[in-house]
């Protein structure tokens, strides 16, 4: 059964487009800060594998919050390996294992093309697709990839 909320189908179409490819964001993001929680070695070995497992442990609850955010809106989510990586706006790095500090720059380059596209993926289902409860969670989401971001830049100073 469709969503009868205010929003047509075609603008439910294309704000279950956009979460989609966030959705398949954030998993990605998910999966390389387990990587580099199980990979991380050096001086600062406990203290990041501790931060590590914090950041993606937060990001396991943001895959399901926009996953459900999906379905709240009537759309299936994207659930493969194969489908995030036709999606995601992020680069893996396959078989590259860098330093710490590496890590962490790369880290913050995700969290910071996170939150870019999420600035232009606010605008578009605000102002193209008329949800601005989903405009609302996103600036949410926005909000606490800041955070992160500044964290890793504070990492990195």
């Amino acid at each position: 059964m469709k969503p009868n909320i205010g929003i047509t189908e075609k603008n439910l179409e294309g704000v279950i487009k956009i979460l989609s490819t966030l959705l398949a964001d954030e998993y990605v993001l998910y999966t390389k800060v387990r990587n580099y929680h199980w990979n991380v070695v050096g001086m600062q070995f406990n203290d990041l594998h501790k931060f590590f497992q914090s950041l993606y442990e937060e990001l396991n609850e943001y895959v399901d919050d926009v996953a459900e955010r999906i379905r709240t809106l009537g759309g299936n989510t994207v659930a493969t390996l194969k489908e995030f990586l036709d999606l995601t706006r992020l680069k893996e790095h396959p078989g590259e294992y860098p330093d710490a500090k590496t890590m962490i720059s790369n880290l913050l380059n995700d969290y910071e093309t996170i939150i870019r596209n999420l600035r232009d993926d606010i605008v578009a289902v605000e102002e193209q697709y008329k949800d601005l409860g989903t405009a609302d969670f996103l600036t949410e989401l926005m909000e606490k990839h800041e955070k992160t971001a500044w964290m890793l830049r504070s990492f990195l100073s």
